[in-house]
């Protein structure tokens, strides 16, 4: 929404508070600030994580920080996305320039952190780079741009994003800007998981959270685990309230820095039995793109200039089938036809017979329209022998659909 170049402002803490200090072991600790805050509000101190864990501690300004842009705003709140690219073209940048200026440091020990709104961007920056970060700890972070969240509508969480369902809206989201924002995505965390994902994740989340609910962050969580990801949660009860870390088992949580100290301090330090440090390439060097499917296209993150650049590609109309019975063929774009011979082939020709079928009765669900299935039963009759052949249970029941 805003074309043409813009000017990011970032802050850097260094260990000892100056740059001659960073060696060998130094990382680079993004802390990311929250919905409306500016430079390092709502988040860990980048003072005291520089001195604690020997990091050079990066804030960074993305896209809308401050609340004239985030919150009181003609434009939708982004949500992430951009905030994400953001955030980690300033990584690229902290670590390009000690590059440049042959200063070593431990490459090896990136990480990520922020509370509420920065949690949210900080799992988005592990998604678009799912294989820069040795470990990332989201505090309260919004788990989805839902639907209540997106459009203001009555639900669980009282936060308005300001997005417009009218097509015709300069604010209009699509489902593919929506889908690329859920952090719990199981095709994006699948993919991931395919990419060979490295960051450790631990998620903080309060169990009174309303205004980024707990049920969002344990749909993440789960669908996290079911793709074999190295998720931690860490759920907020009053049995862990000391008054002095965590103070509050909703949103605010605590003392966000002695948070990330007190729960993460052993993956973030430089040494220790479960000090964690990245194994393989960052996406920075890779210099390759990350791909995630949504229900039109396809998100691309392009990393061939080093720092990630992203855009989205619509898919193309499916080709038009004349006898939709025959199954053993399907058409490429110019309209020539190849025998299914194997699960690829089928797999295109079943993505035609989907597109087809939306075309008729409209979008299957996205992930992101879950809801209870809520059963009701309201008939239930048994039938026995000789009207059947043996004993029949049959039930009539009402469920939900997303």
């Amino acid at each position: 929404m805003r074309p043409g170049p813009r000017s990011v402002r970032i802050l850097m803490h260094f260990p000892g508070g100056d740059i001659q200090h960073v060696n060998a072991d130094t990382g680079i600790m993004l802390t990311l600030h929250n919905w409306g805050g500016v430079d390092c509000v709502g988040t860990a101190s980048p003072a005291i994580l520089a001195k604690e864990l020997n990091v050079v501690a990066v804030c960074v300004n993305y896209l809308q920080s401050g609340p004239p842009d985030s919150i009181n705003g003609p434009e939708p709140y982004d949500f992430g996305y951009l905030q994400a690219l953001d955030a980690l073209r300033a990584l690229w940048y902290v670590r390009d320039a000690l590059h440049q200026k042959h200063i070593a440091f431990a490459d090896d020990r990136l990480f990520c952190t922020g509370g509420s709104g920065g949690g949210n961007v900080t799992l988005m920056a592990n998604k678009l780079a799912p294989r820069t970060f040795a470990c990332v700890i989201d505090m309260c972070g919004m788990k989805k741009l839902s639907d209540d969240v997106a459009f203001n509508l009555p639900g669980s969480s009282d936060l308005n994003a300001r997005w417009s369902r009218d097509r015709n809206s300069s604010n209009y989201l699509s489902i593919d800007a929506q889908e690329i924002r859920f952090v719990g995505h199981p095709d994006h965390l699948a993919q991931m998981k395919r990419l060979e994902a490295t960051a450790r994740i631990v998620v903080i989340h309060g169990v009174d959270d309303e205004t980024c609910p707990y049920g969002d962050a344990v749909e993440m969580v789960e669908r996290m685990q079911q793709a074999n990801l190295a998720v931690e949660p860490r759920w907020v009860t009053t049995d862990i309230i000391d008054g002095i870390v965590f103070k509050s088992t909703g949103h605010s949580l605590g003392d966000r820095t002695q948070i990330v100290l007190n729960v993460a301090a052993q993956y973030l330090k430089s040494t220790g039995e479960k000090s964690l440090r990245r194994v393989g390439k960052t996406d920075f060097e890779r210099k390759e793109s990350i791909r995630y499917q949504t229900t039109n296209g396809v998100f691309v993150i392009s990393y061939e200039q080093g720092f990630p650049v992203g855009r989205f590609e619509s898919t193309p109309s499916p080709p038009d089938y004349s006898d939709h019975h025959d199954l053993s063929y399907w058409r490429d774009g110019a309209g020539q036809k190849h025998a299914v011979n194997s699960v690829k082939d089928w797999e295109i020709r079943k993505d035609h017979i989907r597109r087809h079928l939306e075309r008729v009765m409209g979008p299957l669900p996205s992930p992101l329209s879950n809801v209870p299935l809520d059963v009701l039963i309201t008939e239930e009759v048994r039938l026995e022998p000789p009207v059947v052949s043996r004993p029949i249970l049959r039930r009539k029941l009402t469920y939900r659909l997303p």
